[in-house]
């Protein structure tokens, strides 16, 4: 979708009165500042996914929760919260963790 068509929905989107004067605004200068040929759609990149590395620094056990903050832009301490949350209440966070432990390669 080119520039100006994703401009259009945006006023359109406004006019209806779907995107307020604020949201509007920031979703045209995240158009506008948008590379040529990159998605405007916010988000985990494809480039931080395909660049997961385990962290050798920020690491407790295997660097996982360290890798995936440097990846997205979140503190590690999330990370590990939030696996910590998954282990306590559903169990399946230790089988997350051990898998990307496993798959994802060291930084």
């Amino acid at each position: 979708m080119s520039t100006s068509d994703e401009l259009n929905k945006l006023a359109d989107l406004h006019a209806r009165g779907v995107l307020s004067d604020e949201e509007f605004a920031r979703a045209k200068a995240r158009v506008l500042d948008a590379e040529p040929g990159a998605a405007a759609a916010p988000g985990v990149s494809a480039q931080s996914v395909n660049g997961l590395r385990r962290s050798r620094n920020d690491r407790w056990l295997g660097g996982v929760c360290g890798g995936i903050a440097r990846a997205t832009g979140l503190d590690s301490w999330i990370w590990r919260l939030a696996f910590t949350l998954g282990v306590m209440f559903a169990g399946g966070g230790i089988f997350v963790y051990l898998l990307l432990w496993i798959f994802v390669p060291e930084d």
